[in-house]
């Protein structure tokens, strides 16, 4: 990245102008946003209620410090450097030191890590990636230290629902099945127990965006995210199902993911003897790898489709994330046993050296993501918006010139109020209205006030997509929104005269519900380390 600029993957672009969105906003006072102010050219989107804060929180940061063209370098560095140590502490609670660090390193630079920098930039799923070992390291102390485990899985599990949505529904399934095979173990229930309350508290501190993402999903057009080829079925290993450049795509991740199944499966029958040393790390460790193959291939369908919410996982191939966990460890102890470790260490560097650069090769780089976002918020042109989180009614595509749309051509700036209207006596129909004009007092994200002066009764049709959080109050006193489609922006019908016009961006007592849940939990979690710490200092 610093000879070739950013890796142009899949999710670059939805990344990238997300970040830019947050830190301009950041600049108008608002610290936590929730409406994507130049999503859908200008007319926006509830992005930031439906996708988890941490990795858009973190890229803004990242670009407000450092230049813009680094903050997509310096993330993916801080994440793999994390998972790199979150590796470390999981492995070190039952390696040798030797052995850790192997893991640890083999971990950090796994084969699913270069298919997410480079293929599809997806930082969200990254961060999610080093995050998971520690989850593993939560559900080990819960098994057993017992209660003293719990907030440290709670934590984790809290910031792997803030990390990525689709990740943390594998991390979901991945615990339970830890904490099953613990149970199994042990013959019996006390960590299911512990691990449920572990969940019961990560879920309660993550509720501020969980409550208000799953209430929420009825206001917007959610059910897109399984649209096209982005459903489980067409999403298998080495599936024959789609256009020739999405099959392609598929073919390049299957081969790494097989070859992931089949390094792990090796190294595992290679070091087995080592269960008896560590035999509860070992066979929670067996049965995720287990697990996460076998839910790659199409027998498993119907799982894909019953389990709650696993659909929305979308990719079987996914479930590389947690086989990359069981790939280090297995591979860090084969390596290590080796008589002639430098031997397997080289091999594995020129093994892995290879398919990076291979993938680097086959990588899009594009240095111009970054210049023309930047150009499209700075001249309020705005930026492409996303399926699913369009609210009902809006059809992003039916904007005026959205088919003409380019990078270098995109929508022109539109005032805050687009078009005058007013209804035809003769005709009744509706038709274009002449003498309004407007002043602009206040157009932020989150609050649009402006004053409006007309001979004659007229409808206002504002740059701005209708959704159940937007409040308008005309002259003092709350109005109804008005919408229509397919545009779906707001429409604010007036009398003749001149009106005060005020739009806010209110929070919904779904979001009042998550914060509070949140913010009990958060109580509930400083009580339980404060008590912690007491018995810990006592004789």
């Amino acid at each position: 990245m610093f000879f070739l600029g950013n890796a142009s993957g899949h999710d670059l672009v939805f990344h990238l102008s997300s970040w830019l969105d947050v830190a301009g906003q950041w600049r108008e006072g608002i610290w936590f946003p929730r409406w994507a102010e130049w999503a859908n050219w200008g007319y926006g989107e509830p992005r930031f209620i439906f996708y988890p804060p941490l990795s858009w929180l973190l890229g803004a940061a990242l670009g407000s410090l450092l230049p813009w063209r680094m903050a997509p370098g310096a993330f993916v560095w801080l994440a793999l450097v994390f998972a790199g140590i979150s590796m470390w502490q999981v492995a070190g609670e039952f390696l040798p030191s030797r052995e850790a660090a192997a893991a640890a390193l083999i971990y950090t630079i796994n084969p699913y890590f270069f298919v997410v920098v480079y293929y599809r930039s997806d930082f969200a799923e990254l961060l999610a990636g080093a995050l998971l070992p520690l989850m593993f390291l939560g559900a080990l102390q819960v098994a057993r230290k017992g209660w003293t485990g719990i907030l440290l899985l709670a934590a984790v599990f809290a910031a792997l629902w803030l990390s990525n949505a689709p990740a943390a529904v594998i991390a979901t399934y991945s615990l339970c099945l830890l904490l099953a095979v613990s149970c199994a173990l042990g013959r019996s229930l006390r960590p299911l127990f512990l691990g449920a309350t572990a969940m019961l508290l990560g879920f309660g501190l993550a509720a501020f965006y969980i409550l208000p993402a799953a209430y929420e999903q009825r206001w917007v057009q959610i059910s897109m995210v399984l649209g096209e080829n982005l459903t489980p079925e067409k999403n298998f290993l080495f599936t024959h199902v789609g256009d020739p450049e999405f099959i392609l795509f598929n073919w390049k991740i299957s081969g790494v993911a097989l070859a992931m199944i089949l390094i792990t499966a090796l190294a595992a029958v290679f070091v087995g003897e080592r269960r008896r040393s560590y035999p509860a790390a070992w066979w929670m460790i067996l049965s995720l790898a287990g697990a996460s193959a076998l839910l790659m291939f199409p027998p498993t369908e119907i799982l894909w489709r019953y389990i709650p919410k696993l659909r929305f996982v979308q990719f079987p191939w996914r479930w590389s994330i947690p086989l990359g966990a069981a790939y280090a460890v297995f591979l860090g102890i084969a390596v290590c046993r080796l008589r002639r470790a430098w031997i397997a260490w080289l091999a594995l560097f020129i093994a892995t050296s290879a398919l990076a650069a291979a993938i680097i090769h086959d990588a899009w780089w594009d240095s111009m993501n970054y210049p023309v976002l930047a150009r499209g918020i700075r001249t309020d042109h705005g930026y492409e918006g996303t399926d699913e989180y369009a609210p009902v009614g809006f059809d992003r595509f039916a904007i005026p010139g959205a088919n003409q749309v380019t990078d270098d051509q995109p929508i022109p700036p539109g005032p805050p109020v687009l078009r005058y209207q007013k209804l035809d006596p003769v005709s009744e129909k509706t038709v274009p209205a002449t003498g309004v004009r407007l002043h602009t007092e206040e157009w932020t994200a989150e609050h649009r006030v402006f004053n409006s002066e007309s001979p004659q009764p007229v409808t206002l049709a504002v740059r701005l997509a209708d959704f159940p959080a937007w409040k308008l109050r005309v002259d003092g006193v709350d109005t109804s929104t008005e919408s229509q489609p397919p545009q779906g922006e707001i429409l604010i019908p007036l009398r003749a005269g001149s009106h005060h016009v005020e739009i806010r961006f209110v929070r919904t007592p779904d979001r009042t519900a998550g914060m509070a849940i949140s913010g009990i939990s958060f109580l509930a979690f400083l009580a339980v380390l404060l008590s912690s710490r007491r018995s810990a200092r006592e004789p």
